[in-house]
């Protein structure tokens, strides 16, 4: 992209000498005859650099180059101030008011070049960090619209299906801190995150006849029920953002041994997301009051868990579990 430079001089003829300096240097150069004129362009055009000088009546340079740092729109715009002062006082009168270099008359074009080449790139750079830095906060904030989306869905579940109102919610916290304990990372436990959010996201697609019928399912209302992993499989897998969230809610009513659902899945075949998340999931069931049963005491619940240690639940994660809940 084409650098734009304003050149701001109330004299023809130094007008005409930078351009002459700066013709054919791959620069689009715009002029200004004064100070009001000069804060117009820069409004207008937010050039890459303005060459200012210093020495014109009505505003000199160094009230335009205050007034531009005071305008938030321009403040971020690198300034050269050209001038025939010569002397430490002008230099740094220039400087507090805010320019970034200071060119004394008559202009040695190389050095001239030299000076607006350096500071053009580290405009660019700057620029260059500004628009990374806007992307990465956009990003962030469409995560967190997703991570909103995400939770409303879940809540959304729960308020479905009022015998496990606050499960998801539980289960989502014991399962971050399980993970933990075998050493996931933060970058992974997102997913972990997520994915309890989402575990029985797939219940959407079961008849509110099954999913809330205070009876025994038949083997028939069973089999529909069972449907519920791949249910969200289907949901899930087309929304690429979610692919990584995916094991727990399409993997933990699979068993250790082999005989859960829907894959029949066996030992290490099972992501271990799902196999923490599946030890988690049956803890906060059994210890919640429901309507056909109360809910279990601590040790009760601890010594079904171990019981089916090598059966159910991975033994590995079943002792990290016995040393999580102490």
């Amino acid at each position: 992209m084409t650098s734009i430079i304003l050149i701001v001089d109330d004299d023809p003829a130094g007008r005409q000498t930078l351009e002459s300096i700066l013709d054919e240097q791959g620069y689009h150069l715009e002029m200004a005859e004064n100070g009001l004129q000069a804060l117009e362009k820069a409004r207008e055009l937010l050039p890459d650099v303005i060459l200012l000088d210093v020495m014109m009546p009505g505003m000199d340079g160094f009230e335009v180059c205050k007034k531009i740092r005071s305008d938030p729109k321009l403040a971020e715009i690198p300034i050269i101030m050209l001038t025939a002062l010569d002397d430490r006082k002008s230099l740094l009168d220039g400087l507090e008011a805010g320019a970034d270099d200071y060119i004394t008359k008559p202009y040695d074009r190389y050095e001239l070049r030299a000076r607006l080449i350096g500071i053009t790139r580290l405009n660019r750079y700057r620029k260059l960090l500004d628009d990374r830095s806007d992307i990465e906060q956009a990003h962030l904030q469409l995560l967190s619209a997703y991570d909103a989306t995400i939770e409303g869905w879940s809540r959304a579940m729960d308020l479905r299906d009022k015998e496990t109102e606050g499960h998801t919610q539980r289960v989502t916290v014991l399962s971050d801190k399980l993970a933990r304990l075998a050493g996931i990372h933060d970058d992974e436990l997102i997913f972990i995150r997520r994915g309890a959010l989402l575990h029985d996201i797939g219940k959407l697609g079961v008849p509110d006849s099954i999913l809330l019928k205070p009876e025994p399912l038949s083997t028939e209302e069973w089999a529909i029920m069972c449907k519920h992993p791949q249910y969200a499989y289907e949901m899930i897998y087309p929304i690429e953002y979610l692919r990584p969230a995916l094991d727990i809610p399409y993997c933990h009513h699979e068993k250790w041994n082999g005989t859960g659902y829907p894959r029949g899945l066996k030992g290490k075949e099972i992501p271990l997301s799902a196999r923490i998340f599946a030890i988690i999931d049956v803890w906060d069931a059994l210890t919640s009051d429901r309507p056909y049963r109360p809910a279990w005491d601590k040790q009760k619940t601890m010594k079904h868990i171990n019981d089916e240690s090598g059966k159910h639940f991975d033994p590995y994660v079943v002792e990290l579990f016995n040393k999580l809940i102490g």
